[in-house]
């Protein structure tokens, strides 16, 4: 197992991206759900600044954990794992910054909406929620896209930790299990904004897991060839 440098980076942004996402979620005084709606700017505007910066923080920790995904990448590109591992972290990393653009739409936008809707009517709120529903709809597209994008790079990375003996064996089936999770809730529930909630939590974890796992035992890279 390979201990250095390389490795605490990788693991210490790992930690990091579990911090900023869930203490910025965790101390937020308002989450908006699936999609904006009216209440939701009068619940922001309560304490706008305050809320700004706390989604300020989780988005920069969706940004940390592509950081950190581009940081395994770079300790995995050795033959021959390389063929599972590159598209599955690819994958990670592509649903990791769809999930940070949606996120960045709902921060813009419920600052935004805030002003906007000050002392309107209840009636001039609704023509301005009408003119936001097609971003709406198009948004919430990014954060399933975005949530099955990263579950099916889980799975594979996971199969790559399992095969090579990358990382620890549980990690390997934590990682794959759940990619699957996280995909299957997604195509198989439609209505599946409250139930896929805990996964985000269960995410947070996996990046506790990971970090600890590559600062504690590092990484295994076999040396095996063609």
């Amino acid at each position: 197992m390979e201990k250095n440098f390389e490795t605490s980076f990788t693991g210490w942004s790992f930690i990091l991206a579990a911090v900023l996402l869930w203490f910025g979620w965790a101390l937020s005084p308002h989450h908006i759900g699936e999609y904006i709606v009216a209440s939701d700017f009068t619940k922001i505007g309560e304490s706008v600044w305050y809320w700004i910066w706390m989604y300020r923080i989780h988005i920069f920790g969706w940004v940390t954990m592509g950081i950190s995904m581009f940081a395994l990448l770079s300790l995995t590109s050795g033959i021959p794992y390389r063929v599972v591992v590159l598209p599955g972290i690819g994958m990670v990393i592509v649903g990791t910054f769809t999930l940070a653009i949606a996120n960045a739409f709902y921060y813009n936008f419920g600052a935004w909406g805030v002003g906007k809707t000050a002392g309107l009517t209840s009636d001039e709120i609704t023509v301005f929620m009408d003119s936001i529903l097609s971003t709406n709809q198009y948004v919430t597209c990014f954060l399933r896209f975005g949530r099955i994008f990263s579950g099916v790079g889980l799975v594979l990375l996971g199969y790559a930790f399992i095969k090579w003996k990358l990382l620890s064996n549980w990690l390997g089936w934590f990682t794959m299990i759940l990619g699957f999770v996280a995909m299957g809730i997604i195509l198989s529930i439609p209505d599946n904004f409250e139930i896929y909630k805990p996964v985000f939590h269960i995410k947070v974890l996996w990046l506790l897991a990971m970090g600890g796992s590559l600062l504690t035992q590092g990484i295994h890279l076999p040396n095996v060839k063609k």
